[in-house]
């Protein structure tokens, strides 16, 4: 069930047939000059709304905001602090959690690492602080990165590549405006540097030009059938976590 959509009888109809919700997470980011803002978010709502096709969950509207190091200067990215990530996901829950939910997945479409991190450290909070609770935080590239790998053919592919800009065309081929030119950013690890954007003035990270839609076709299916397996597992009676 698409919870937005949804009344209020409705929504505890279904709460008879479900105790599990997923909240997908993503950005309002850069993704080079071919691909929308609204990139991460896009990819991991739409697929969540495939899933629930088949299997009756309630799937949450998207937080759109996250945190973005790399990306944060470049035009159009808006970010926030991981501290308010954590924070906005751990209210959500636990406002589910009275609403009477039990499982919880939390997905994001975004790859940066310490808003990922954010996210499962919102999640351990939770686990210590509700009892009766499932939760899971997970990112699909993080889980299928060996299958993808074999998908793609760009070596390091990432941010607005190839990857990336295949599940755009799979999904909303309207939004794609051409394809960026290959980049790869020159950040100068380990250090941290204020002026990303001297670094990776593109915004790409990988090959764009090599993305089609029957790639993105695949792609998607992979973390269809993940988010299936993770949901079977989350609901199994008797499967504990704890």
């Amino acid at each position: 069930m698409i919870l937005e959509n949804a009344t209020m009888a409705e929504f505890t109809k279904h709460l008879k047939k479900t105790k599990t919700i997923i909240f997908p997470f993503g950005t309002i980011e850069e993704h080079g000059r071919h691909l929308p803002l609204n990139t991460d978010t896009l990819i991991v709502y739409e697929l969540l709304k495939r899933a629930a096709k088949k299997r009756k969950v309630f799937i949450a509207p998207p937080v759109y905001y996250g945190v973005c190091t790399s990306t944060k200067q470049h035009p159009g990215t808006i970010s926030i602090t991981p501290e308010t990530l954590r924070r906005l996901t751990i209210d959500i829950v636990k406002d589910a959690f009275q609403k009477g939910l039990r499982n919880f997945i939390l997905i994001t479409g975004h790859g940066g690492g310490i808003h990922n991190y954010a996210l499962k450290e919102a999640a351990e909070i939770l686990i210590e602080e509700l009892n009766g609770i499932k939760i899971a935080a997970l990112s699909p590239y993080e889980l299928l990165l060996k299958e993808f790998s074999k998908l793609v053919d760009t070596p390091n592919d990432s941010h607005a590549g190839e990857l990336e800009t295949s599940l755009v065309l799979c999904l909303a081929p309207e939004l794609v405006k051409g394809r960026s030119k290959e980049e790869y950013p020159e950040l100068p690890r380990p250090f941290i540097v204020k002026n990303k954007l001297k670094y990776w003035r593109g915004g790409v990270w990988g090959n764009p030009q090599k993305a089609t839609r029957e790639k993105g076709e695949k792609a998607a299916q992979l973390i269809i059938n993940k988010v299936i397996d993770i949901i079977d597992r989350i609901e199994r009676k008797g499967e504990s976590f704890l």
